[in-house]
């Protein structure tokens, strides 16, 4: 006899109890997949009706291929390892024997039932039904450390290895949003999808989609907004604004961050919020005085929170460390030409950052002193382009925006010297670099 598990259960809702039927939605749902995740090899799978056979029959030893438990996945929004569990319908009693009951005396008769009166097996299970849902704490679970090893691995893989998996979190969650859940549940998966989106949108920063961050920023601060989750709310504008800072919109870098503060201070998030939104974009604009206020508020912050002293990673949630902060004052002072501050700075937290996980940040730290370099008064060209050098190699096969645009400015920087050995060499090695797929789209957008 077929076992029901949840899959039968969800093809018999909809309808696709066919091979023919089933096979023309698994076949969608895969090129779907395939465009989303930028993987070709899944848009030619196919159910052979052996195949629906037995997924529909539940006569399965062990999970399908990996593949095919993915597009199984996008298709009906829950975990492949629920989907082939067995379910139990305890409302179902046809099959069981029905025993003879000796007779009763006839019972006197109830009273009549009031027109307004509501049957209490209907009340029961109108409860039932409120309190039941399509995500259980499992699946919740999973989607959450799906998201924290993003946030882990995140600068080691980059954004092009971890955007598949991340893309998959917010749909699986919107998917499942679609459903029916308890307040509890549905505010966790408003959460999820907040987070997902996101981290979606900082990726697309670092990959030189400015609008499409912007879009994933908006989605994230608004759904957060929603649930009143105030520290995913005031990450995802500090996302917002870290996109118009490298979008060249500094203006509304500074507002958007200047408005997150104002909705809560003294938050953590606001570290964030005043050194690498409102600070640097200050800078930008020449406001000196106002990106002093802004620092000091970001460290007086960092005390207040007894935030970590190393450099947090740049996806992290969590507050800022204090020299990911005293990192954006080095930026700022760059861009307002407060050279011995700069070196102040990176000298300060030179340790932590060259014993730190992050290649992007010691290449971009190195970019920062090497543009202060040519800014001194009697300028150190070879050491600076040394530093260039560096920043390049670090990077690697892993470019993001930031990376892209301060290597390119500081190329500009160097034009005074273009005879100079040392910045021919850069010049060709940035040249080389930037022929990379990531980079190349980097300079699209830039244009």
């Amino acid at each position: 006899m077929p076992r029901t598990t949840l899959l039968r259960q969800l093809l018999q809702q909809r309808h696709l109890r066919t091979h023919e039927a089933f096979a023309a939605q698994y076949e969608r749902a895969a090129v779907r997949l395939a465009e989303l995740d930028r993987d070709p090899r899944l848009a030619s799978l196919q159910v052979s009706p052996r195949q629906f056979d037995r997924w529909y029959g539940g006569e399965l030893l062990t999970l399908p291929r990996p593949d095919a438990c993915r597009v199984l996945e996008h298709l009906l929004g829950r975990p492949v390892s629920d989907l082939f569990s067995t379910v139990y319908d305890e409302d179902s009693e046809s099959d069981r024997a029905v025993e003879p009951q000796p007779r009763r005396q006839t019972p006197s008769p109830l009273p009549p039932q009031r027109e307004d009166d509501e049957n209490p097996l209907d009340i029961a299970a109108r409860t039932r039904q409120l309190t039941a849902g399509n995500a259980d704490d499992a699946t919740l679970s999973f989607l959450d450390s799906s998201l924290e090893g993003v946030t882990s691995r995140y600068e080691q893989d980059g954004p092009y290895a971890l955007r598949p998996q991340t893309r998959q979190v917010r749909q699986l969650a919107h998917t499942l949003l679609d459903g029916h859940q308890p307040p509890r549940t549905r505010r966790e998966l408003f959460r999820l999808a907040a987070r997902a989106s996101g981290l979606l949108g900082y990726m697309a920063v670092n990959t030189g989609d400015f609008t499409l961050s912007e879009a994933y920023c908006t989605e994230a601060r608004d759904l957060s907004s929603e649930i009143g989750d105030l520290d995913t709310e005031l990450w995802a504008r500090g996302t917002l604004s870290f996109g118009f800072y490298y979008a060249g919109r500094y203006g509304e870098a500074d507002a958007c961050a200047a408005e997150a503060v104002e909705r809560a201070p003294r938050h953590a998030q606001c570290i964030r919020l005043l050194s690498n939104g409102r600070a640097r974009a200050l800078a930008k604009i020449g406001d000196g005085r106002a990106v002093e206020q802004a620092l000091r508020q970001a460290l007086h912050l960092s005390d207040l929170h007894e935030a970590p002293v190393g450099l947090t990673s740049c996806i992290s949630f969590e507050p800022y460390g204090r020299a990911r902060t005293l990192a954006n004052a080095v930026t700022s002072h760059v861009a307002l030409r407060n050279t011995a501050q700069v070196l102040r700075n990176a000298d300060h937290i030179d340790d932590l950052v060259e014993h730190s996980t992050s290649s992007w940040s010691r290449s971009l730290v190195r970019l920062d002193v090497a543009t202060a370099l040519l800014q001194q008064r009697t300028p150190d060209i070879d050491h600076s382009m040394t530093l260039g050098h560096e920043a390049l190699r670090l990077c690697g096969d892993t470019p993001i925006s930031s990376v892209y645009q301060r290597s390119r400015d500081l190329l500009e920087q160097a034009g005074p010297w273009c005879d100079h050995p040392a910045v021919r060499d850069y010049g060709e090695e940035f040249r080389t670099w930037s022929l990379h797929p990531a980079a190349l789209a980097m300079a699209s957008s830039a244009s």
